[in-house]
């Protein structure tokens, strides 16, 4: 069975900081409504590995495991987290803690710098990421080199899937910087 996704986009949400206000709106708030109603456990607690908070006004993350240990029978089980058209200028985090993250989406944002994708190396699972609509896609190599390189695992990028020849190109653009060893120890007279 496939509980209904909690869908608190467009909730004009500025923060996620676990606040007496700000956690009493979401705890209060029903999720937008779907074609099946929303599961949850003898405790009211959402029964879901899905969150979407696309579309809101939020620029970090601060507070995001209190809030989903709030809202969640299991925080830690979320799969898919869409963050969609939000403010956010880096990847917070806490998003590294999220082991089981499969799907993220974080297009439309405003994350500037490539390193910031390096966080996400620490999501064993994660094989499909958004990014575009970012400054970051207008970055030289974005997709082969940088992406796919330090998110192996990686299946779909920004809705296209990650094709043999995209692989077989950062390999030789990772082979191309970091030249073998041995040239590098060879001795000049």
């Amino acid at each position: 069975t496939d509980p209904k996704i909690p869908d608190l986009s467009f909730f004009f949400l500025f923060a996620l900081l676990f606040t007496f206000c700000v956690s009493v709106d979401m705890l209060s708030d029903e999720p937008n409504p779907g074609t099946r109603p929303l599961k949850r456990d003898s405790e009211q607690k959402i029964l879901s590995a899905t969150l979407r908070l696309n579309n809101n006004f939020l620029s970090d993350l601060t507070g995001l495991m209190d809030t989903l240990s709030a809202l969640y029978a299991e925080p830690t089980r979320l799969a898919w987290l869409d963050l969609s058209f939000n403010e956010f200028q880096h990847i917070h985090p806490v998003l590294t803690q999220l082991k089981e993250l499969r799907l993220l989406y974080l297009h439309g944002n405003r994350i500037c710098k490539l390193s910031e994708v390096d966080k996400l190396a620490a999501l064993p699972f994660l094989h499909t990421i958004t990014l575009h609509g970012n400054p970051i896609v207008t970055e030289r190599d974005y997709r082969y080199a940088h992406l796919i390189g330090t998110l192996p695992h990686v299946k779909m990028i920004d809705f296209s899937a990650v094709t043999k020849q995209e692989r077989e190109l950062n390999s030789v653009w990772q082979r191309s910087r970091n030249p073998h060893k041995s040239m590098s120890h060879s001795k000049v007279d």
